[in-house]
Parts: structure tokens; C-alpha cells; sequence
């Protein structure tokens, strides 16, 4: 049975980089106090990601649901202190398709955090509405129905990322792409990766 490592290589933190501060300090204490909120800017789509279950979810400026997952749009996307380029880029991501999680808005800025609980601003260019998962802890098997015993399609080692597909009660279905470009389409426990939202319905 294949085992499947994403392409991109997990790397520490799965590919982060922590970037210098060259700032001066006082810059960074403007950083630290955050924006206040503004409206919304036009042009903004619900493709830019779908939010937890709520029946009265919380709205950003933009009028989308908060908090929402999306992906990374780019293999090299900043992390800034605050909502601008003139805060100091605090993380550097390597990981295309990665799922972060849209927890704020202030006009084209959107705060994110990942699966650890890093938290910071990028830019909606960065951003895709593009539904993915990243497997955690020990390798996940991937089955070929929502059944613990059902057959064993690939297994999906720590740090791998896959596209989201629908979800049921207690499992997700993902497509899994290896190295070489074989797809995998099966179904992972909700418990072996971070990406969806507990009880969300993924259709």
C-alpha cells in the first residue's frame, strides 16, 4: 500500500520560516495594537471561503462569514504584524495550499492562524477560497468508504495536504495527489487532520 508524503516536504512548522525584525520598535508597537474595523471593500466574493456552522454566524466588513478556512494561494506568502506593508513580516509560509483560518478583516488584509496557533495578517491576494485539510499527529489511512474497517486506498503521512471534498458525521472526503500524480480520492476521520470545522457540513 502506498504511503504519501506531500511534495513540498513537511519542513518545521510545515515550512515556515521566522523572519528578522528590522523594525524599530515603535513600529512594532503600532503593529501590536491592531486595526480597528472599517467597511467593507466591493469586489469580494464568497469564493474566498465558507465558514463554521452557526445560524447566526459572525460577518467581517467584507460580508463573509468569520471565522472561515481558506488556503494559501502561494508558495511564498508573509506574515505581517499588522494589516499593511509597513508591518514587519513575522513568518514567511512555503506551502502552497496549506488551510489557514480567516479569524478577522480590516479592507484588504484578512487575519489568519494555522493549524499551531500562529497568528498574524496577510493580504486576500494570498488567499485562496480553495478547501483543503493537512493530516496531524501519527500517518492517517485513507479509506475507501467512511468505515473504520473499510479498505485502505493510501496512507497519508504528517504534513501532507489534501483537497476537501464533502463531509459526514465523523469523516471527510479528500483527494489526495502523490508525487508522481496519482490521485487518490477516499475518506479521512475528522480526528486525523485540521482543517474543517467541528460539525461543519461540507457539501
Amino acid at each position: 500500500m502506498e504511503g504519501l508524503t506531500d511534495s513540498g516536504g513537511i519542513g518545521h512548522r510545515l515550512g515556515m520560516i521566522r523572519f528578522p525584525l528590522l523594525i524599530a520598535a515603535a513600529a512594532v508597537a503600532i503593529a501590536l495594537a491592531g486595526p480597528q474595523p472599517s467597511r467593507a471593500q466591493s469586489g469580494e466574493t464568497s469564493a474566498e471561503g465558507t465558514a463554521a456552522a452557526d445560524t447566526t454566524p459572525r460577518r467581517g466588513p467584507s460580508g463573509l462569514p468569520l471565522p472561515r478556512f481558506v488556503s494559501l494561494h502561494s508558495d511564498e506568502v508573509n506574515m505581517r504584524t499588522g494589516p499593511g506593508v509597513r508591518y514587519p513580516i513575522d513568518w514567511v509560509y512555503q506551502r502552497q495550499g496549506l488551510p489557514m483560518q480567516i479569524i478577522d478583516e480590516f479592507e484588504a488584509w484578512r487575519r489568519v492562524r494555522d493549524r499551531d496557533g500562529t497568528e498574524g495578517w496577510v493580504h486576500k491576494s494570498m488567499l485562496s477560497g480553495r478547501r483543503t485539510i493537512v493530516v496531524m499527529g501519527a500517518t492517517q489511512a485513507l479509506r475507501e468508504e467512511p468505515l473504520s474497517g473499510a479498505q485502505v486506498l493510501a496512507y497519508l503521512e504528517a504534513g501532507f495536504i489534501a483537497r476537501l471534498g464533502s463531509c459526514l458525521e465523523g469523516w471527510c472526503e479528500v483527494t489526495a495527489t502523490s508525487v508522481e500524480g496519482q490521485r487518490y480520492r477516499g475518506w479521512l476521520p475528522r480526528s486525523g487532520f485540521w482543517g474543517v470545522f467541528e460539525g461543519e457540513v461540507v457539501e
